[in-house]
């Protein structure tokens, strides 16, 4: 059974939105990030996903780590960007999900092989063109706004829901 909720264009399992508590529900497909609490949208935000190749996982996971002002690191070369303008994290990191198999895949522009952990989350960007598109390497990318409020309302354990 699908249950729509009103003022967005998505349907999530009636299941989801009734769960008990503050989670979250990412709607990969149609790009959107919804804050429900005992089956009540308190927040919606509009986010990028990951490209084909390498999608946003999929599944049940919880909020693993929140980071303020982070420092990005290049997963293949180690060169990092601090925080600031143009860090490609923005202000704030929001981790969910992290895998130790490793990845090689195409981003559209070369093959990455990334050996050992690689890690997804929410985080802000300072490319606002690319919030709405699936433009990642896996992460949810937010206007630098919307991570900022997503940030407040989040702790360490809440559930995130990823729809395939």
């Amino acid at each position: 059974m699908q249950a729509s909720l009103p003022q967005i264009l998505i349907s999530v399992p009636a299941a989801v939105i009734e769960r008990q508590g503050r989670h979250l529900v990412l709607d990969r497909s149609n790009r959107r990030l919804l804050v429900l609490e005992d089956g009540t949208l308190i927040a919606s935000f509009s986010v990028a996903v990951g490209m084909p190749g390498w999608e946003t996982p999929a599944g049940e996971f919880r909020i693993l780590n929140k980071i303020p002002q982070p420092i990005w690191e290049h997963p293949q070369s180690g060169k990092q960007i601090k925080s600031g303008s143009t860090n490609p994290l923005g202000s704030r990191w929001i981790g969910f999900y992290r895998d130790c198999k490793g990845r090689d895949a195409h981003d559209g522009d070369r093959w990455l092989t990334i050996d050992g952990c690689v890690t997804a989350g929410f985080h802000g960007t300072p490319h606002r063109w690319t919030v709405g598109r699936a433009v990642s390497h896996g992460c949810v990318r937010l206007y630098e706004e919307d991570i900022q409020a997503l940030y407040r309302l989040v702790k360490i354990g809440t559930p995130v829901n990823v729809l395939p």
